[in-house]
């Protein structure tokens, strides 16, 4: 039986990964991890029903970037996925980055979907502290809707207008499951500024890393083309016709990556 680790973005929730994981299992016999992140959920401490794995109370919660992916790690190991693939997307793809880099013996290959490296200097990181704060202000002074709006008009997004409008609504029921503050303590810890830069890391990966990233989303296929140059087992695949969030705009195409992934 395969075993599959899947990490969601910032805003999404283990059950983004529902159609995938139906899908995969259709093929094949699977067992499935999928962590909660920090701060996502019902509650600020990141506390999620539904989840398979990760949550974590107020009391011990991370407060740094490699402490999350130590906590999920640690997840990882007690319930017996050493040797799955790997699998995240967006902020999860960088969780998954930082999951090869410090525990990649847990596991066999990995699909990293929309992925950023990590920043390679002070003077980045700081900018984007600074403008992941901005975001955290908004969720504090006017709330998760007024927040919501404002991040699904960011034109990274702006493919995501073709998809059927119930596609969407799911889409914005898994945000609107979070709480402002717990959104907040996710780019405080989790934010691209807090996160090393991972570049060496993944040149070193001893098996294969397949980087998907949308062909319209020209900021991550620049970063993903660039990251193939590292090493020889960064492969790329360029999704035609869709943005940045691949697992929601091309399903299909994610299904059939993973799929090959889990029989090679």
């Amino acid at each position: 039986m395969s075993s599959l680790v899947c990490i969601h973005g910032f805003t999404g929730a283990p059950q983004s990964f529902d159609r995938l994981v139906r899908a995969l299992s259709k093929r094949a016999a699977l067992r499935v991890c999928r962590p909660t992140l920090l701060g996502h959920g019902a509650t600020a401490s990141g506390r999620a029903a539904g989840g398979d794995a990760g949550a974590v109370g107020a009391e011990r919660a991370p407060r740094r970037f490699e402490e999350e992916v130590d906590r999920i790690a640690a997840d990882i190991g007690r319930r017996g996925f050493a040797g799955a693939h790997l699998l995240g997307y967006s902020l999860g793809a960088r969780v998954a980055l930082g999951l090869l880099a410090r525990h990649g013996y847990l596991f066999s290959s990995a699909t990293l979907i929309g992925v950023h490296p990590g920043l390679g200097s002070r003077e980045e990181r700081a900018a984007r502290v600074g403008s992941d704060e901005r975001w955290c202000t908004l969720l504090e002074r006017r709330g998760l809707g007024a927040f919501l709006a404002a991040w699904e008009a960011q034109p990274i997004f702006s493919s995501q207008r073709e998809l059927d409008a119930a596609e969407l609504a799911a889409q914005r029921r898994v945000r609107s499951s979070h709480s402002a503050a717990g959104l907040a303590r996710a780019l405080r810890v989790l934010g691209l500024g807090q996160m090393p830069d991972y570049r060496g890391a993944l040149a070193a990966c001893p098996f294969e890393v397949r980087l998907v990233v949308g062909e319209r989303d020209e900021k991550f296929s620049r970063i993903a083309c660039a990251l193939v140059r590292l090493g020889v087992r960064i492969d790329l695949e360029l999704v035609p016709g869709v943005g940045h969030n691949v697992l929601l705009e091309a399903g299909d195409h994610v299904e059939d990556v993973v799929a090959r992934a889990l029989a090679s």
